[in-house]
């Protein structure tokens, strides 16, 4: 009976931890990918923009489009679109005393901007725009660059709509910092009707930044979209804006593919492992009861349900470990440091290993590990058809 109990015990074991680092690093691989994705949208580009036609290609305040309530109710009508932010982008010198720049300016709609990048989250210091400031926010790195504090007055010079003269006179609000190194040094974000006012766009914009409830559909969202839009529009995913990033997102997904089939195969090996050692031990107790008149097919009856047994507790006990590990992880998640971050930081990315809670993972991993379970206590079964009950019981 003891053999028994040891036997069943080093085979949930084997489940046990072939469960927890199956449920781990699946939580790894879900929480990169998520953050990586949520990084993308909060980073800048949203999930879906659109566009004038060729705005993408040429990017100049010519290439603007009417705002107009109808193109909006034509997005919002689609049934997986859940708000749009409004932009108007270009290029202008930022100047104080001494020092010129030339950086990135952003008309936005506060409240709805900050619904889909969380631009709100980013303010280190001051506060964050309302609908009538006429004043600015200003990106950390640029501060530092133009060597001006909260609450500084700065100009801006450049070129508004069809040649026209962009100048104004600005109050810095808040400052923000973001992962991108750079954005950080180049942006500088104020309310639409001010940066329409400056560069002599009234009315116009070059960009609908979309935000999704589902993300599953969005390929035929965008289809959907391009239909439904006249051709003077284009609809752009964040993956055709930014193809260098989604390339760097589906190679860390593949290499975690490969993690996960070499992770299988260890759990299928020690799964095997004590099986075939509970086999050869229990080979002369298999060959007594075969011997003494017991069917092979209630014995691999048994077997099985003993595995069945075995391996489901095996699984419950390895998510029940692994969910304060999970939890813990998210929260508290690994930070890379160095060259490694440095990488992350240039893609926009915030340089963290997250974990992810979702409960579909600890389904879903709990289910494949009990299949390769079941599949590999078809051994014990196949050996017990295959049982000699005199060469069993000679020792």
């Amino acid at each position: 009976m003891w053999r028994n109990r040891s036997r069943t015990a080093i085979t949930t074991s084997a489940v046990f931890f072939a469960i927890l680092l199956a449920v781990v690093t699946s939580s790894f691989q879900v929480g990169v990918f998520d953050n990586l994705i949520k990084n993308v949208v909060g980073f800048y580009n949203g999930y879906v923009q659109v566009h004038k036609m060729g705005f993408w290609d040429e990017q100049i305040l010519d290439n603007v489009f009417e705002n107009k309530n109808s193109v909006q109710n034509k997005i919002l009508s689609n049934e997986n679109i859940e708000s749009i932010a409004p932009r108007l982008e270009s290029f202008a010198l930022v100047a104080t005393d001494s020092l010129t720049k030339g950086c990135l300016v952003v008309g936005i709609a506060p409240a709805r901007e900050n619904e889909i990048t969380k631009l709100k989250s980013k303010i280190i210091s001051g506060s964050y725009l309302k609908d009538d400031d006429p004043d600015i926010l200003i990106s950390e790195g640029l501060a530092d660059r133009m060597r001006v504090k909260l609450y500084d007055t700065i100009v801006l010079l450049g070129q508004g709509y069809h040649g026209a003269m962009a100048t104004g006179k600005y109050r810095i609000k808040g400052m923000l910092k973001f992962g991108s190194p750079e954005l950080n040094k180049q942006s500088l974000y104020l309310n639409l009707p001010e940066a329409q006012s400056m560069f002599g766009a009234q009315n116009k914009l070059t960009s609908y930044v979309l935000n999704l409830k589902s993300t599953k559909t969005m390929d035929e969202t965008v289809v959907s979209l391009r239909n439904l839009l006249d051709d003077d529009y284009e609809v752009m995913t964040w993956e055709e804006m930014m193809p260098d990033v989604s390339q760097h997102i589906k190679t860390d997904n593949a290499s975690m593919y490969i993690i996960f089939f070499l992770l299988y195969i260890l759990v299928c090996f020690g799964i095997f492992g004590t099986l075939l050692m509970m086999m050869v031990e229990r080979k002369y107790e298999l060959g007594m009861l075969v011997a003494i008149g017991m069917k092979k097919i209630k014995l691999s009856t048994l077997l099985i349900l003993e595995s069945l047994f075995t391996v489901i507790t095996g699984c419950l006990a390895g998510i029940l470990v692994s969910l304060p590990v999970v939890y813990y992880l998210k929260w508290h998640p690994i930070r890379f440091t160095g060259d490694f971050a440095k990488t992350y930081q240039e893609f926009g990315f915030e340089p963290i290993f997250p974990a992810s809670t979702d409960s579909s993972i600890f389904i879903q991993q709990g289910l494949i590990v009990l299949i390769l379970g079941l599949v590999l206590s078809l051994y014990p079964v196949l050996k017990v058809f295959r049982l000699n009950p005199i060469e069993s019981l000679k020792k």
